[in-house]
């Protein structure tokens, strides 16, 4: 079971959507994935259509420690989308950061509660908050992977340099067999000089983990989540849509 980590600290890079799009291709594809909202913003959640004022059970009861923990089943939605579940998350959430701090095995709480799912999912993608605290910790810690999606722009590739040092020190101390999967360029505005200095700046920095082809900026792939759809069911022969089926196919190559 491969587990990602959609990682980066700097909101409003196409993070969720990538999440989304992601979990969506892999499905189509075959792959029994799962889609984990960790971020208590809810986004991923409200992307696929569902009120997070309405729900039961979510991923914070999850992370709640307990004499007997929750099962991860205990909190999985079905989405619209075949192949597709989703553990969701509410504002409930919010109160989870503060609540791991004084927990035994707080950055580990994540990886047990979905180690009783290997054998049910090919991929489970976790959606982190745009934040480097203990729920992205947890995140990195439960992951096998890492995919790292950057605006072509300057400064959200600047801060980028901050999120690999903390994978650094996670695969050190938590999780040595986390890997750095690929980075992800996405809202790529092909029109302006400074989008295309930035996106070689950035393959010439990171090199070979750079995923090779650029999440084009897409008003509709904005459009999607109000929605309530993922970007290859609301526009499903896009570039976008298109781009993020080839980054399945990466995904699934890659092992």
């Amino acid at each position: 079971m491969n587990i990602v980590a959609i990682a980066q600290q700097k909101g409003g890079v196409g993070k969720t959507t990538s999440a989304l799009a992601l979990g969506h291709a892999l499905a189509e594809q075959g792959k029994r994935a799962l889609l984990v909202d960790l971020d208590p913003q809810s986004s991923l959640t409200i992307s696929l259509g569902l009120n997070p004022a309405s729900l039961g059970k979510t991923v914070y009861d999850l992370l709640r420690e307990k004499e007997k923990p929750l099962e991860a089943t205990a909190v999985i939605t079905k989405t619209p989308i075949d192949r597709l579940d989703l553990i969701p998350a509410n504002i409930d959430l919010a109160g989870a950061e503060t609540e791991l701090v004084g927990q035994l095995n707080r950055e580990g709480i994540l990886r047990d509660a979905l180690a009783p799912l290997k054998g049910s999912y090919d991929y489970i993608l976790i959606d982190c908050p745009p934040s480097l605290g203990l729920l992205t910790t947890n995140a990195l810690t439960a992951a096998t992977h890492v995919l790292i999606p950057i605006q072509s722009d300057y400064l959200a590739m600047r801060g980028t340099t901050l999120l690999l040092e903390t994978i650094g020190r996670i695969q050190r101390k938590l999780n040595p067999r986390l890997e750095v999967w690929r980075i992800l360029i996405t809202m790529h505005n092909v029109r302006t000089v400074h989008a295309k200095e930035v996106l070689e700046e950035i393959r010439s920095t990171f090199k070979d983990v750079v995923f090779t082809t650029p999440i084009k900026y897409s008003v509709r792939a904005k459009e999607a989540p109000v929605e309530g759809q993922s970007i290859l069911t609301y526009d499903p022969l896009s570039e976008v849509a298109r781009a993020y089926r080839s980054l399945a196919q990466e995904l699934i190559s890659h092992g």
